[in-house]
C-alpha cells in the first residue's frame, strides 16, 4: 500500500484522501496506513484541512512504458521491468540468466535491501533519489574474452550523463563514475556461461540522481548526485531510456571487436591518466606508479620502479602514492 500511495503523490500537487482512495480503488483507511508508512520512511508529506496530502518534493518515479516510449524503436532491444522492492536487481537478474532469460532484460528496482558493489561493498540507495537497475546481456564469447567489459560500460554511463546535463563526469578505473564532488554512480558485472562461450554478464548500476542525508551518511567516500551538479530536477526515466539507448550501442560494438575501440574515449575521461597512484591489491598489498593507461583488454597500465606493469585488479588512490 505506501508504494501505491507514494506514486499517488509522486507529482507533488495536493490529492485528498478520497481522491488517493478512488484512484487506488481502496479504503480511506488504507489510505491513511500508506501515508503513514510512507512518513515513516522518511518522505515529508504536509496535510492541509480542504486540500489534502502532498509530498514536499515531487518525485520521479520509474514507468516501464514510458521509459519504452521515450526509447522509441530502440525499445525493441528490451524487456524492462520496474520492482518497487528487491533484494538486489543483479542477484534477481543471475537467477534469470540461469534460467534462459532473454538478452537485453532490464530489472530496475525503486528500494533495494541487500543492494551489492564491488569487492562485497553495499550499494547504498533510496526510492526516487537514486537509479538502480541491472542489465542481462548474452555474448557468443566466453567470460575470459569479455575483459574490459566494465570499462566500456563505463563509457556509454559517462556519454549518457553528459548529455543529461553533467558535462564534468569522468571515469576511474574499472568500474566508478566520478564527479568533482564524489561518486556519482557504480558498476558491478557477474559472469555466467562456459569458458569457450556462450556467456551471459549481469550489469548492475547505481546512479545518485538527488541528494540523501540518509545515503550520504551511509557510505564512506564523498559522493555527488546528478541533480546538484546540472542544477535541474532529473526525470529518472529518461535518465534509465538514455542509459539503455547508449549501452545498447556499446555491448553492441564491444561484442564484435572487444574494448580495443573505446580505449582511447576512455582515457580521455580517465580522471588519474598520467598521475601517480597508489594500487591496494587484493591480497592487501600495494604498488606505487604512473598510470598510463589502460591497454586494449582493460588492464591498468602502471609505471613502476620495476617497469610498465599490467593489472587486472585493485582499488586506485591518491592517498599513500609518493610525490
Amino acid at each position: 500500500m505506501a508504494f501505491q500511495t507514494l506514486r499517488a503523490l509522486a507529482d507533488g500537487a495536493f490529492h485528498s484522501g478520497e481522491a488517493i482512495a478512488g484512484m487506488l480503488g481502496v479504503t480511506r483507511s488504507a489510505v491513511w496506513y500508506g501515508i503513514r508508512d510512507i512518513a515513516a520512511a522518511g518522505f515529508e508529506i504536509e496535510k492541509v484541512r480542504g486540500r489534502g496530502y502532498r509530498l514536499s518534493r515531487a518525485l520521479s518515479l520509474l514507468d516501464a512504458g514510458r521509459v519504452k516510449d521515450l526509447l522509441g524503436t530502440g525499445s525493441a532491444k528490451f524487456v524492462l521491468e520496474v520492482l518497487d522492492r528487491v533484494d538486489s536487481t543483479n542477484t534477481r537478474l543471475m537467477l534469470r540468466a540461469a534460467e534462459g532469460a532473454p538478452s537485453g532484460l532490464v530489472l530496475a528496482a525503486e528500494a533495494q535491501t541487500a543492494g551489492r558493489g564491488r569487492r562485497g561493498r553495499a550499494w547504498q540507495s533510496s526510492i526516487g533519489s537514486t537509479l538502480t537497475f541491472s542489465l542481462l546481456w548474452r555474448f557468443a564469447q566466453g567470460a575470459r574474452e569479455l575483459a574490459g567489459l566494465s570499462l566500456a560500460v563505463g563509457v556509454a554511463l559517462a556519454r549518457a550523463l553528459r548529455a543529461s546535463g553533467a558535462p564534468g563526469v569522468v571515469l576511474k578505473w574499472p568500474n566508478d563514475v566520478l564527479l568533482p564532488a564524489g561518486k556519482l554512480a557504480g558498476i558491478l558485472i557477474e559472469m555466467q556461461g562456459d569458458v569457450l562461450g556462450p556467456s551471459a554478464a549481469v550489469i548492475g548500476i547505481g546512479v545518485n540522481v538527488r541528494a540523501d542525508p540518509r545515503v550520504a551518511a551511509a557510505v564512506d567516500q564523498p559522493m555527488a548526485d546528478l541533480e546538484s551538479a546540472t542544477g535541474a530536477t532529473v526525470d529518472r526515466n529518461q535518465l534509465l531510456a538514455r542509459m539503455l539507448a547508449e549501452l545498447s550501442g556499446v555491448l553492441a560494438q564491444f561484442a564484435g571487436s572487444g574494448f580495443a575501440p573505446l580505449r582511447a574515449e576512455w582515457q580521455q575521461l580517465h580522471t588519474f591518466q598520467d598521475r601517480r597512484v597508489n594500487l591496494l591489491l587484493p591480497d592487501g598489498e600495494s604498488r606505487a606508479g604512473i598510470v598510463r593507461g589502460v591497454a586494449g583488454d582493460g588492464a591498468l597500465l602502471l609505471e613502476t620502479s620495476a617497469g610498465l606493469q599490467r593489472c587486472h585488479s585493485g582499488e586506485v588512490s591518491l592517498r599513500g602514492a609518493a610525490a
